[in-house]
């Protein structure tokens, strides 16, 4: 077999080598952090008996003095052992996007991947492509090339609409300009570096990114950070500088100037998305004016080519003209789609002689713009139940509007639903879209048929949906349990990646097909895995099972919708070795965070790790999380911490009395909401679990409210709706918040807790859970702290994951004897 090559020759770096004086100085900072802080007498792992100060000596040479701080050998080497089996299972990567190019030779696939890179602290990002060969008999083979690519510095990749050229952005990490390259099949074509006074760095986050080619591949619209605002300066004697500039000058210096609002968590210092459009010719780049300041713009598309109109950008736009509430993992944002002409080398002085529409006035919410191939119609996703609640996160829709073939937008646009909100959805039946999925390019050949994926109840799931009909139908198996996402489309062919709780990503391809009657399906085949584990990975993963639990309702209060009504679910994780021996491994409750949201059945290397060593796990999806229909989601506000613990308290129940959990070897684990969760089981609950963990998690509402980059959250959940939030809370406010906080039964709580939590945490900050230890101290409880100086909410920087889970997994095992 002939060698295969990357579709594109892009630079990658081989230096194999590092720095013996860096490495020395990672271990020390990981190992030994002035910031570190520890409420009980405990250590950082690995070695850990063990600090090293370095100190000049009058002599000027530096001297090694060695401090004990009594960590007893035991501990010690169960840190060793652990960290070996640990580090085995976060060098598993990550498929992260893919491409499918096609070629008179045949298909090309290109998968985007990436793997945890202790070391330098952050995600190694690398490229994998493969031939797709299709044999005579049907079957379907990737033939992968020998090794991956690694992608240093991209941020971004985004192929041109024909596959022909490469889009590569690099953004800077200091006051560089950002670097735009275009790359055909054999060589760098085209490279062009934008200083910060033009614009700041290119949106890569997946909310307010949006990164497309024209058709013609003349021009790429993007958004990226509005250039800094000038900043008073003053001279070397304090005397302030008329003429205020961006630019730096020798002998003076500059203020701070205006504060402005930020989009909060995951945010710091973006404060101005905007809209721009770069020539990849000459590499000429025009900011798109007339757009207000109020709105912050994201996701943008051109809209279809016409030799009689001109072309439109057409994008999402959030309103942030007040305050700036936190946007991350927040769907009630008002948001619109847009549309604005772009004509080139026009003067645009004027903001009025290119309009901005608003195509979406009649809904309070519209987003993740897709044109059809034909150009005919302009699907976009809207989050109007979660607009309208106030909810976080809740039910999605599907909506069409029918573009003008002569490109003149109408004054007002006629919305079609596609697919509505799901209210009570019946057992088996499709429960409505939520965390919808859309490709940049989602179509089908027939041109009004799109996949997507979806959460459906706790698996996620490929759909195709059809325009014109509003029909939905299941494209991934249906007898599956596995979590099923698109990564790419092949013609009418589905490339997708299947994972659960036992078993690690797996690329599968789908061939429509179609029955007698015309209706398609997809027949799916595994493809052999670009991932590889290690053998003692596979043989861990081996041992271990997983199946749904359908948790039935302890108490059916008058009032409650039908769809709360309805049993919950969870997943409970286990090993067949314990089965063998007759004896209940310990329980870990895992709680997911929002509490809108989902723990999804699909691969975690935290949560295999733990089931490695001897962890059974119960994943709860609690009433209000996603995929069970809006009934049961909007069941929750207005009772969290009393609806939620009792789920969460039915569901341990129900999983001793089916003999699946030893009553006195339960912890509980959550992160965010299921850190309120944690705690307040532990207080709620004082008798049933014997170790807690919990990740920056929320435990006095009363003082989060104030500093919070979401204090709108606060309300809705304490009150039920929106009609209560205010920026100045009153004193009854206070204390509602203060009562269904797990703070309010803190006297009660006797179970041993370890907490993780970030310093630059703008949604639940550090001060939150400090509190709440501190006081667990005060009154004899044993706790240990972690605080990670430069993580903020998802503590996911990979030292953070690594050292945060290895920490977890010590603390249990010591309470539950294992």
């Amino acid at each position: 077999m002939a060698r295969i090559f990357s579709h594109y020759p892009i630079t990658c770096s081989t230096n194999l080598g590092f720095d013996l004086s860096s490495s020395h100085r990672h271990l020390r900072r990981l190992f030994f952090r002035p910031t570190f802080i520890t409420l009980s007498l405990t250590q950082s792992p690995c070695k850990a008996w063990i600090r090293r100060f370095v100190a000049m000596d009058p002599s000027g040479t530096d001297s090694a003095k060695e401090v004990h701080v009594g960590l007893d050998s035991t501990t010690e080497e169960e840190y060793a052992t652990q960290s070996k089996l640990f580090k085995e299972f976060i060098n598993i990567p990550s498929m992260d996007k893919a491409w499918i190019f096609n070629s008179d030779s045949g298909s090309q696939a290109m998968f985007a991947m990436s793997q945890a890179n202790l070391l330098a602290n952050k995600r190694k990002k690398f490229m994998l492509s493969g031939h797709i060969s299709k044999e005579s008999n049907q079957s379907v083979n990737f033939h992968w090339a020998p090794f991956p690519v690694e992608m240093t510095g991209a941020s971004a990749f985004v192929p041109s609409p024909s596959g022909l050229k490469l889009l590569v952005i690099r953004n800077p990490e200091n006051e560089s300009p950002t670097k735009f390259e275009i790359w055909n099949s054999s060589h760098l074509e085209k490279e062009f570096h934008i200083p910060q006074k033009v614009h700041g760095s290119v949106y890569v986050d997946g909310w307010f990114e949006g990164i497309s080619w024209n058709s013609d591949e003349t021009r790429v619209a993007y958004v990226a950070e509005e250039p800094s605002r000038p900043k008073p300066t003053f001279d070397h004697l304090g005397y302030y500088k008329k003429g205020n500039s961006l630019d730096k000058d020798i002998g003076s210096w500059k203020g701070e100037g205006d504060w402005e609002e930020e989009w909060g968590e995951a945010y710091a210092g973006k404060r101005q998305p905007a809209l721009f459009v770069i020539d990849v010719d000459s590499g000429k780049v025009e900011p798109i004016k007339g757009i207000p300041r109020s709105i912050s713009v994201g996701q943008v598309v051109w809209s279809p080519n016409s030799n009689e109109s001109a072309q439109y950008l057409v994008f999402a736009g959030w309103l942030g003209d007040k305050r700036k509430l936190g946007i991350k993992y927040c769907y009630n944002r008002p948001c619109a789609i847009y549309a604005m002409k772009f004509i080139s080398d026009e003067p645009k002085d004027d903001a009025n002689e290119f309009p901005i529409h608003n195509l979406t006035k009649s809904i309070s919410s519209g987003f993740c713009p897709r044109f059809s191939k034909d150009g005919k119609f302009l699907v976009f996703v809207s989050a109007k139940s979660a607009v309208d609640s106030g909810a976080h996160w809740a039910t999605e829709s599907l909506h069409r509007i029918d573009w003008p073939s002569d490109g003149k937008l109408p004054e007002s646009t006629n919305i079609v639903d596609v697919i509505q909100v799901v209210n009570c959805p019946d057992d088996g039946c499709f429960p409505g879209l939520y965390g919808t999925g859309l490709l940049s390019d989602p179509w089908l050949s027939d041109g009004h048929s799109l996949m997507l994926s979806t959460y459906w109840r706790s698996c996620r799931v490929i759909l195709s949906v059809n325009l014109l009909s509003g029909e939905v139908s299941r494209a991934s198996p249906s007898d599956s349990d596995y979590s099923w996402t698109t990564f790419a489309l092949d013609g009418d062919n589905i490339v997708a990646v299947s994972s659960s709780p036992v078993s690690v990503p797996e690329i599968n391809y789908g061939k429509k097909v179609l029955d007698s009657a015309g209706k398609p399906s997809w027949q799916w085949s595994n493809i052999q895995s670009p991932i590889r584990c290690s053998e003692k990975v596979m043989s861990e993963l081996s041992s271990l099972q997983f199946k749904f639990l359908k948790v039935p309702i302890s108490d059916v209060s008058e009032g409650l919708a039908e769809g709360a009504k309805k049993p919950f679910e969870a997943i409970y994780v286990s090993s067949s070795k314990s089965k063998e021996s007759g004896k209940c491994d310990p329980l870990i409750a895992v709680l997911h965070g929002g509490p809108h949201s989902i723990s999804p059945c699909s691969f975690s290397r935290n949560m295999a790790y733990l089931s490695s060593i001897g962890y059974s796990q119960l994943i709860v999806n609690y009433r209000g999380s996603l995929g069970f229909g809006e009934d049961a989601l909007q069941s929750l506000p207005g009772k969290v911490g009393s609806q939620d613990v009792k789920d969460v308290l039915a569901a341990v129940d129900y999983a001793i009395e089916m003999g699946l959990a030893d009553p006195s070897k339960i912890t509980v684990l959550g992160g965010s909401h299921g850190g309120f969760l944690t705690t307040h089981l532990i207080g709620q609950a004082p008798n049933k679990f014997v170790a807690a963990a919990a990740r920056n998690p929320v435990c006095n509402i009363a003082s989060m409210v104030g500093i919070t980059d979401i204090p709108d959250w606060c309300f809705f959940e304490a009150y039920g709706d929106q009609n209560h939030y205010t920026e100045a809370p009153s004193s009854e406010d206070l204390s509602r918040f203060h009562q269904i906080s797990p703070i309010a039964h803190i006297s009660k709580v006797k179970t041993p807790t370890l907490f993780l939590l970030g310093s630059q945490d703008l949604r639940v900050p550090i001060s939150n859970g400090f509190q709440y230890a501190r006081a667990l101290k005060e009154k004899g409880v044993e706790v240990k702290v972690l605080a990670f100086p430069n993580d903020n909410h998802p503590l996911d920087r990979p030292q953070t994951d690594y050292e945060s889970f290895l920490n977890i997994a010590v603390w249990f095992n010591k309470y539950c004897k294992l």
